[in-house]
This record gives structure tokens, C-alpha cells and sequence, in this order.
């Protein structure tokens, strides 16, 4: 009687444990023919670092016609690729992929022009663009510049006192230069002093914080150029009178603007807020977290900007121009009318309330058929500095800006992140700490609890 009662217990011990390995063995084949029909994955990081940005997913997306991206490699080396085109091919049905090792096919490299290992090539038609990096970045490029068959030019204005896209610094425009070249526009100094016309090959003129005052011939100009249809960007500190350092009142310009609707005031806002403590700035950058409706900045919601030194400006519709505010300051904020000193009374009365404009996009009506001039107005200059550009939204809000102006409305978007640090900085004593309770006290316990455990059942 127990030997029949062991046996049958024994069969329904390899019955029951038959039937869960072949419930694993069926789990494992199912899913690996899903992961071999479908390519999904999940993104579990905390700035989505491994998804492609809804820059790239937007152009990808809008693709009219076939897009072959072509990666010369080793074939060893295929696999370094694979999971990136991947992730462009299951974005849309046009994009296609191909690989080719030069050493087993060096006609077809030659006539690629491919110099390297580790090369994409984006062809759509006859064109063909050959990404930068194999990052994101770089194949996004690559892209952009296929897509776009005209050279379009980005003219920053100098010689009165305005940020330089040469100049590395901490003032400098340097990384606003790279930045633009990244989506393929060419950036170059001009200087309407010398020769009061801008250039009929400039896609967006920039006035970048000018110190000094424009003379009207410069102004004339500027008006002449957007209201010919022209596309212009205008960033214009407040008259701080502090330092040696000082900022003109450009009463000219101003007055150009306010003709336009755009009346920038005389006046410096700080942003009372406390979150700007913990992003560690001051009270004179105002930090911007809701804005308008406008397309420079529909894609921003939720990402916050900031802007350094500061002024408000009022806007107005105009007999020919049409306004629409951008983003307000916060609730938080005032601006105040003392520019010539740092003593600063958050209670005088005198004080404006926040939330108060920062920023404006206008269209001016040149009255001929396809042909419309357009300009934004921004308070502040630094915020597109090096020193500055990389803060948060900054770098999206910048090329937004230009892309909107340029009449390049399917390129705005959120950009490719950069790798956030996720390094731990602790002091020597927390190091200390880490290492004793990893190395001597986890495996103590460890050890006091196997011998507790051996010595209740002893």
C-alpha cells in the first residue's frame, strides 16, 4: 500500500512537472517568435535617452516618398547599427536599410564617397547626405539636409555691440552657431553699419543684444527687409545703466517695434519664485513653465525656460501686423523701473505685477500674394548666450524660434537629448560608509543569520 502510494505520487509529481516545463517551453517559443515579428521595446529611463525625440519621429513620420539609409561597415560590425535603424525603419514603412562592407564591395563604397567605417548615408531620389555621427543626432541631420533643398542662412547682426557667433565665451553665440548647423542652416555676421541693406540670401536676420544705439540708416534697413517680407528675430535687453557695461535705450528700434505692435519697456524683471533657487539661479533670470498657442512654442509645454536680465514688453495688433504673445513671466515676478541700481524693493509700489510678456511672434501684411514678413520680440538676449543656451528648454525654444521664421514649421519639435550624469557625488565619509556597510556589515548579517537559522534547527 505505500509502495502503490509512492508511485502514484511520484507520477503526479513528473506529470505536474512535465506540464510546467512545457508551459515555460511553449512561454519561450511564443515569445521569441513575437520579439522576431514585432521589434518593440521600452524605454525605461528617466529622459527617454534610448527613443528616438519626437524631432526625429515627426520628419520620419512625414515622409512622402522612399528614404534608403545605406551604413558601410565591417560585417562583424553590423550589429553596432542595427538596433538604431531599427528603431528609424519601425517609425515609418518608407525608410529602408541596407549595409555594405567596403572590403567586400569597395565599388559601391567609392562611389558613396565612404572614407570610413562606421558610415551612413540617407539618399532620397538622387540626393544623398552622409550623417555626421551614428547618433541619432547625426542621422536626424542627415535627413533635414536631404529634405531640404535650399541653402538657408541665419544673419546675425554685429557691430554695435551685439553677441558674437564667434565668440566661445560665456557671452558668446558660439554654441548658437553649432546648433543651427545641426539642422543645416549656415550662420553669418553682418554688419549694416557698413552697408545699411541686409542681404538678399539671409533666410532669418538676428538682432542679438545690441549695447550700443542703431542709427536710423540700420533701422531703415531692418523695417525695409521684414516688411518686404523678410524674417527677423529681435532680442532686447533692458537699459541697465549699472556697470561698466551699460545698455543703450535703441529709442529708434524700439520705436520701429512699436509701430510694428511690439512696445518693449523700460523696466527689469525678477522672478520672486523659489523653484529658481533650486534650479540654482537668482531672481533676476524669470523662469517661464506655460506659454501660448503659438507654434514656436506648442511643443514647450511642460519644459521650462529661462531668461536672464529680463524686460517686459506690451503688444497691440497694428494696421499690417498681426501679435501673438509667446509666454508670460510668472506669477511671481515683478519688474521694476530702477535700472541704475542694484538695491532692488520687491514692495515698492511702483513695482509692475507679475505675470508680465516676455516674448512676442508677429506678421507683417506685405500685401503680395505669398509673401509675408514675420518677427519675434524677446526681452532678453543671454538666454540664447553659451553660458545659458543649454538650460533646459532654452536650446528647443532657440531653434523653434528660427525654424518658425524660416518657414520651416515641420522641423519644431523637442531636439535629441544629450546623456544625462546620473553619477552619485558623495563625500569621503559617505564613501566610507558605502564601503564598510558593503564589504563588512551586509555580509556580518548575513552570516549572523545563517547561524541563528542553523541554530534553531540544531
Amino acid at each position: 500500500m505505500n509502495t502503490g502510494l509512492l508511485r502514484a505520487r511520484q507520477t503526479k509529481y513528473v506529470a505536474y512537472a512535465t506540464v510546467y516545463v512545457l508551459v515555460v517551453l511553449t512561454a519561450v517559443v511564443i515569445a521569441n517568435f513575437l520579439a522576431n515579428r514585432y521589434n518593440k521595446s521600452y524605454d525605461a529611463t528617466s529622459n527617454k535617452r534610448y527613443s528616438l525625440s519626437d524631432q526625429t519621429a515627426k520628419i520620419v513620420k512625414g515622409l512622402k516618398q522612399d528614404v534608403i539609409i545605406t551604413y558601410f561597415d565591417q560585417s562583424t560590425r553590423f550589429d553596432h547599427a542595427k538596433d538604431l535603424m531599427g528603431e528609424y525603419k519601425n517609425l515609418s514603412p518608407k525608410v529602408k536599410v541596407e549595409y555594405v562592407d567596403p572590403d567586400k564591395n569597395p565599388q559601391e563604397a567609392r562611389e558613396a564617397g565612404i572614407k570610413n567605417y562606421g558610415t551612413a548615408v540617407v539618399q532620397i531620389g538622387n540626393k544623398k547626405e552622409e550623417a555626421k555621427s551614428m547618433a541619432e543626432e547625426g542621422i536626424t541631420g542627415a535627413f533635414i539636409r536631404v529634405l531640404k533643398h535650399n541653402t538657408r542662412t541665419v544673419c546675425f547682426v554685429a557691430g554695435s555691440g551685439e553677441h558674437q557667433i564667434d565668440d566661445s565665451g560665456r557671452n558668446g553665440y558660439s554654441q548658437f552657431k553649432e546648433l543651427l548647423g545641426k539642422e543645416s542652416y549656415e550662420a553669418n555676421s553682418i554688419d549694416l553699419l557698413q552697408k545699411a541693406e541686409v542681404p538678399g540670401d539671409c533666410t532669418v536676420l538676428v538682432v542679438g543684444g545690441p549695447t550700443r544705439d542703431y542709427q536710423q540708416p540700420q533701422v531703415d534697413a531692418i523695417k525695409k527687409y521684414v516688411e518686404d517680407g523678410g524674417r527677423a528675430l529681435l532680442m532686447l535687453d533692458p537699459p541697465l545703466k549699472i556697470g561698466r557695461s551699460e545698455v543703450a535705450d535703441n529709442d529708434a528700434l524700439n520705436s520701429l517695434l512699436q509701430n510694428w505692435g511690439v512696445t518693449p519697456q523700460k523696466d527689469l524683471i525678477l522672478d520672486l519664485n523659489p523653484i529658481g533657487q533650486l534650479l540654482g539661479v537668482g531672481p533676476q533670470v524669470a523662469l517661464v513653465r506655460t506659454y501660448g498657442s503659438q507654434p514656436i512654442v506648442n511643443e514647450l509645454k511642460g519644459t521650462a525656460t529661462g531668461f536672464p536680465l529680463s524686460r517686459s514688453i506690451e503688444i497691440k495688433n497694428g494696421d499690417k501686423t498681426s501679435v501673438q504673445k509667446l509666454f508670460d513671466s510668472s506669477d511671481s515676478s515683478l519688474a521694476t523701473s530702477n535700472l541704475s541700481s542694484n538695491a532692488v524693493d520687491p514692495n515698492d509700489p511702483k513695482n509692475k505685477k507679475g505675470p508680465l510678456t516676455l516674448a512676442a511672434a508677429g506678421t507683417y501684411d506685405t500685401g503680395k500674394q505669398d509673401s509675408q514678413g514675420r518677427f519675434v520680440v524677446i526681452g532678453s538676449s543671454s538666454w540664447a548666450a553659451n553660458s545659458f543656451l543649454k538650460f533646459n528648454g532654452n536650446a528647443d525654444l532657440a531653434l523653434n524660434t528660427i525654424d518658425w521664421l524660416g518657414s520651416d514649421e515641420d522641423l519644431i519639435s523637442i531636439r535629441p537629448k544629450e546623456p544625462e550624469d546620473r553619477r552619485i557625488t558623495m563625500t569621503r565619509a559617505q564613501l566610507t560608509w558605502v564601503r564598510s556597510t558593503s564589504q563588512f556589515l551586509l555580509p556580518l548579517l548575513v552570516i549572523v543569520a545563517g547561524v541563528s537559522v542553523w541554530w534553531k534547527r540544531r
